[in-house]
């Protein structure tokens, strides 16, 4: 660990202490700051950083988050009086026009038969995944979903099992040896289409076939992918929305701009979850405004192509540069990972390019695989091609300290 590591971590650890000092203190605080400790000794302390510097860390991938659109679409539904707040769960008086009316384009928009809207896409997978599958079914997994998934997972009935990542086969030996056990439930395969961080896709073709084989549920999470991919950014899932069998998860709070999440899927589903999920049932609804803001951002999609096509010109840069520079081939979406493998010197990295201006955040286990701690470089337009290559300019000059290893993580 190099002295500046130290130094910090050091401070980190004072500053822990200090908030836990006899003052403040109550039984049982100690197995916290032991805790608390321990990260910092293994480089894992997490601690909110502000946000300077070129955006190169945000899932903001169309630069909606503060255009002048959804700024105006705001302002308008706060003059003719929409809520900021909901005022209760959808089933009381939570449920406004504003969500009927998002619902309603959202489900033209994707091509499917029904939609729910969401507080955040955390919340949407965790609903899902702890709703749907019923005590009998399998659920399947890719090792790599997000951490919404499983921890929906958990506070499900059905037991679930982890494939390997993109691993079709591994999905379906799953399926089968359920059956050949005497399985007589569905079974449920769920991935992301968008791997958030390495930037790889899912096998979607090969997955919806296995899931129409076996009668089996696929759950789609187009978090990143969502207006960023597909015809008139409707996701790398859009050709299979619709089917009887899909359930895709569209989040509003990436390439969308705004907050919340879309679950597009069949109109029973939805009226199940309405009867039977709880997040949904007890929890407060989502802002109007947050509604107003996603109809908004669906209509940007349709009507402004020209930000795909030049998020997908500077996607193109950043993976030309990365192999130039680095030696790292470009991942072929706007999520680029630089795999460092060692967590300190990932975190000096980031560090080192924060204090050159550009904003890149450390990723470290549990979030990614032991051994895989990387930089994730995410593209998006509140960056241009010049800011681009002084980035991998700047990191390739860090970098040379010490060994890059290319490709995704196994």
């Amino acid at each position: 660990m190099s002295p500046s590591i130290l130094d910090r971590s050091s401070r980190l650890r004072v500053l822990i202490i200090d908030a836990a000092s006899p003052m403040h203190s109550a039984p049982g605080l100690e197995r916290y700051q032991a805790d608390l400790d321990r990260l910092c000794d293994q480089s894992l302390l997490r601690r909110l950083a502000p946000s300077t510097g070129i955006d190169f860390t945000s899932n903001d991938y169309l630069g909606l988050a503060s255009s002048k659109r959804l700024a105006d679409a705001l302002t308008a539904a706060i003059s003719r009086g929409t809520a900021i707040g909901a005022g209760g769960s959808r089933l009381l008086r939570g449920n406004t026009p504003e969500h009927e009316a998002l619902e309603s384009a959202a489900a033209r928009f994707f091509h499917a038969e029904s939609t729910l809207f969401f507080g955040s896409g955390y919340l949407a997978n965790f609903a899902v995944l702890s709703t749907l599958p019923q005590r009998e079914d399998l659920v399947v997994i890719d090792e790599f979903v997000h951490a919404s998934t499983r921890d929906g997972l958990r506070a499900c009935r059905a037991p679930f099992v982890v494939a390997h990542h993109n691993d079709p086969a591994a999905f379906d030996e799953a399926i089968r040896a359920y059956r050949q056990r005497g399985g007589l439930g569905s079974p449920w395969i769920a991935v992301e289409s968008l791997y958030s961080m390495d930037g790889d896709r899912a096998p979607l073709a090969s997955l919806a076939a296995i899931a129409d084989r076996h009668d089996a549920f696929l759950v789609v999470d187009e978090a990143h992918a969502t207006g960023v991919f597909g015809p008139e950014g409707r996701g790398l899932a859009a050709a299979l929305e619709g089917h009887p069998n899909v359930i895709v998860v569209h989040t509003c709070s990436k390439a969308l701009g705004s907050a919340g999440a879309l679950v597009t899927l069949p109109r029973v589903l939805a009226e199940f979850l309405v009867n039977r999920c709880r997040p949904f049932i007890f929890g407060t609804a989502p802002s109007p405004l947050m509604a107003v803001a996603s109809l908004e951002s669906l209509a940007i999609l349709q009507e402004e192509p020209e930000r795909r096509v030049r998020l997908a010109r500077l996607i193109e840069h950043a993976g030309s540069e990365s192999e130039a520079k680095l030696g790292v081939p470009g991942s072929g979406s706007q999520i680029q990972p630089i795999i460092i493998g060692e967590d300190a010197a990932t975190m000096s990295a980031a560090g080192t390019l924060r204090e050159q201006g550009f904003d890149v955040r450390g990723i470290r286990p549990p979030t990614v695989p032991r051994g895989t701690a990387r930089l994730r470089v995410s593209i998006t337009l509140n960056v241009d091609e010049r800011q681009i290559s002084q980035l991998f300019e700047v990191l390739a000059a860090r970098l040379r300290l010490g060994p890059v290893t290319p490709g995704i993580a196994s």
